[in-house]
C-alpha cells in the first residue's frame, strides 16, 4: 500500500499504465514512465506523478492520488549499489510530506530525476 503518512512503498519494478490511470488523463497529458509493486503502482505523466492504491481484499475499491509537479519542494535520488541492489526516490510535497518510492536496481532512477526536474525547475 502507498502510504503518505509512512512515506514508503514497495520495490517497484517497470510496467504499462492500467485502464484506470489512462482514463484519468487530461487533453495532452501522457504517461512517461510507470511501476508497479504487488497490488499498487506509481505513474510519471507529462504533468503529475498518480500514485494507484489498491484497497480490500478484492481489489475492487482503488484510491488514485494525484501528485502535480508543481507542489513539489525538493527531492533526492539514491542509485542502486553493488550491495544495496534497489533504489530509492524521495520527494517532498508541499502540504503532504515526504513520499519516497523504492525501486528495483535495475531501474534508471536518474531518468525519473530528471523527468521531475523538467517540471520542477
Amino acid at each position: 500500500m502507498i502510504d503518505f503518512a509512512n512515506g514508503t512503498i514497495v520495490k517497484l519494478n517497470p510496467s504499462q499504465p492500467d485502464e484506470g490511470v489512462l482514463a484519468m488523463l487530461v487533453t495532452g497529458e501522457q504517461v512517461y514512465r510507470s511501476f508497479k509493486g504487488i497490488r499498487d503502482s506509481v505513474h510519471f505523466t507529462s504533468k503529475r506523478i498518480i500514485a494507484v492504491n489498491v484497497q480490500g481484499l478484492t481489489g475492487k475499491k482503488v484510491d488514485y492520488s494525484s501528485l502535480p509537479y508543481a507542489k513539489i519542494q525538493a527531492w533526492s535520488i539514491e542509485t542502486a549499489g553493488r550491495f544495496d541492489r534497489d533504489c530509492e526516490l524521495e520527494i517532498y510535497f508541499s502540504g503532504l510530506g515526504k513520499v519516497r518510492l523504492e525501486f528495483a536496481g535495475s531501474v534508471d532512477i536518474k531518468v525519473l530525476g530528471q523527468i521531475i526536474a523538467d517540471h520542477v525547475l
